[in-house]
């Protein structure tokens, strides 16, 4: 834990030499979320209900997956470029430093604009969300599975340039994929699309929030979360490793650039 914080505080004040930029870079994507809210409320204001879904749920939905991938993205935010890292030589730098390779690449960099996701999430959830001691603990842990989901998912995805070669296009593609599918309703999606959802591409489990947790814990989708999340965690951790071991030297000699 001590290593961790002093990676987060030294990302953290790395940003902020830029201060500037860094409140524009937040600011800019709060924003274009707010937008993507804008446009789905005139949606609904021409069709109230989709499948059940009504507005408010959207929002929660948002609110849930901005979050999830916001503290994510601040706290670990090298998660989604494992495969760039693997495919350039530059795991170099964390395998001769003694601390644990995986958190330390992980950690080593911070997202500015995922600081905009978390606080947007935060403000949809305060607009629209439920204020009781039991709806703030289902968003608490709808935040926490969802931003766990996206972790592993995509390390998942990253560590395929071990036993591929440059997969960096393949993470980058399945990335923007699962992010797209986390901010449309769950419902819309009917047969081999939405069996996708909840497999291959688990993203349904965090657009199905609003519905099997947030309105009020449905325990088959609670339990189904826990398990996919376990799953994601246990393979893309074995990935990983495994792959670690077949990684080549890329013969760098430098400092850790994040």
């Amino acid at each position: 834990m001590p290593f961790l914080l002093t990676c987060w505080k030294v990302n953290l004040a790395g940003a902020m030499e830029f201060r500037m930029s860094f409140f524009m870079t937040a600011g800019m994507m709060f924003l274009n979320n707010m937008i993507w809210m804008f446009f789905w409320s005139l949606f609904f204001n021409r069709f109230p209900t989709v499948n059940g879904w009504q507005l408010q749920d959207v929002m929660l939905m948002w609110a849930v997956g901005t979050a999830g991938f916001g503290w994510t993205s601040v706290l670990l935010g090298n998660y989604n470029r494992i495969a760039a890292i693997a495919a350039s030589g530059q795991l170099d730098v964390y395998l001769t430093q003694p601390k644990p390779v995986l958190l330390h690449v992980l950690a080593s960099r911070m997202s500015l604009t995922a600081i905009g996701d978390f606080l947007f999430g935060l403000c949809i959830y305060a607009f629209v969300g439920d204020f009781s001691p039991g709806g703030l603990l289902r968003f608490a842990l709808g935040v926490l599975i969802a931003g766990l989901i996206f972790l592993f998912f995509n390390l998942g995805a990253g560590s395929l340039a071990f036993y591929i070669g440059n997969a960096e296009g393949l993470s980058f593609q399945l990335f923007n994929s699962f992010i797209m599918l986390t901010t449309y309703p769950t419902d819309i999606f009917k047969g081999f699309a939405r069996i996708i959802l909840f497999t291959a591409v688990p993203a349904g489990f965090i657009s199905y929030m609003p519905i099997g947790l947030l309105r009020g814990a449905q325990p088959g989708f609670v339990y189904g979360s826990l398990i996919a999340l376990i799953f994601l965690a246990v393979s893309s951790l074995l990935l990983f490793h495994r792959g670690l071991r077949r990684y080549s030297s890329g013969n760098l000699t430098g400092m850790r650039s994040g």
